[in-house]
């Protein structure tokens, strides 16, 4: 199924971006799928959007300092390659893995951050909630209280990782870390703003707001491998 927004032109051609619903994994295997998927890519390889819904799970960025885990207890681990800090991961988050050729879009990191930060709040002005980013702390806010985190990595020109929204996550985990870094900082989710949406519903809409912001023309539907 294919949806088209008017967008930038490549080199005449209309830039692709390919969404594949992974469902609900584990994070590791997806996390490795994506460093081989950057490392395999050529020119030709089309922007890839992942959709996933991990297993609880906390991630600490390439210079997270582990005093920001306060009480882990049972949940995982993970250091990976990201920037920023510590972040969770868990049932009812909706992430939005972004693998991109940033050269082919012509942008850099600041502007795709910029560029999701702006599809959160551009879905949330959508259902009536008032969201904003800050600059000083990268993700997106509904007052005071974080709903949506993002984190990259840059290959070879090209990004992965993304952006994870809580739709209707259990925020305890929370409780437990310094969320990205921020002490007695607070999160929130879709369902306590009073908005009760799907997975797929509040995926879709959040991947074709990001894909306008970028200039996609065309968004393809795939089937997750």
């Amino acid at each position: 199924m294919r949806r088209r927004h008017h967008g930038a032109l490549n080199g005449g051609f209309p830039l692709e971006l390919v969404v594949e619903n992974l469902g609900r994994r584990a994070y590791e295997p997806v996390w490795q799928a994506m460093q081989s998927f950057t490392d395999r890519r050529g020119p030709d390889t089309p922007d890839t959007c992942w959709v996933v819904e991990h297993d609880p799970v906390f991630t600490l960025g390439l210079n997270g300092r582990p005093e920001h885990l306060l009480e882990p207890g049972e949940i995982p681990i993970v250091r990976v390659d990201r920037g920023g800090q510590v972040t969770y991961h868990g049932p009812g988050q909706v992430v939005v893995y972004l693998l991109v050729d940033l050269r082919r879009l012509t942008i850099g990191v600041r502007r795709l951050v910029t560029a999701m930060e702006w599809g959160v709040i551009r879905f949330l002005a959508h259902h009536g909630v008032g969201a904003a980013a800050r600059r000083d702390a990268p993700g997106v806010y509904v007052g005071e209280r974080k709903i949506a985190s993002v984190g990259l990595r840059v290959r070879r020109g090209c990004s992965y990782h993304g952006l994870a929204f809580n739709l209707d996550t259990d925020l305890e985990p929370f409780r437990r870390i310094n969320p990205c870094g921020y002490q007695g900082l607070e999160v929130t989710r879709l369902r306590d703003l009073g908005v009760t949406m799907t997975f797929d519903r509040v995926a879709a809409q959040l991947v074709r707001q990001v894909a306008h912001e970028l200039g996609y023309e065309t968004i393809t539907m795939s089937d997750a491998a």
